[in-house]
């Protein structure tokens, strides 16, 4: 059975992994992927 302690737990791992690899990008390059993430929720 999938709880939702279980989806939380996966979701928090993705979310560490996310700003891990963020942590090693370069600021300008970080900063050009955020614009771009905005830009394309927007629409």
């Amino acid at each position: 059975m999938y709880t939702i302690e279980m989806a939380y737990a996966r979701m928090r791992e993705l979310q560490d992994l996310a700003n891990r690899s963020r942590a090693h990008q370069s600021p300008t390059a970080a900063r050009k992927a955020g614009k771009k993430a905005r830009a394309a929720k927007k629409r």
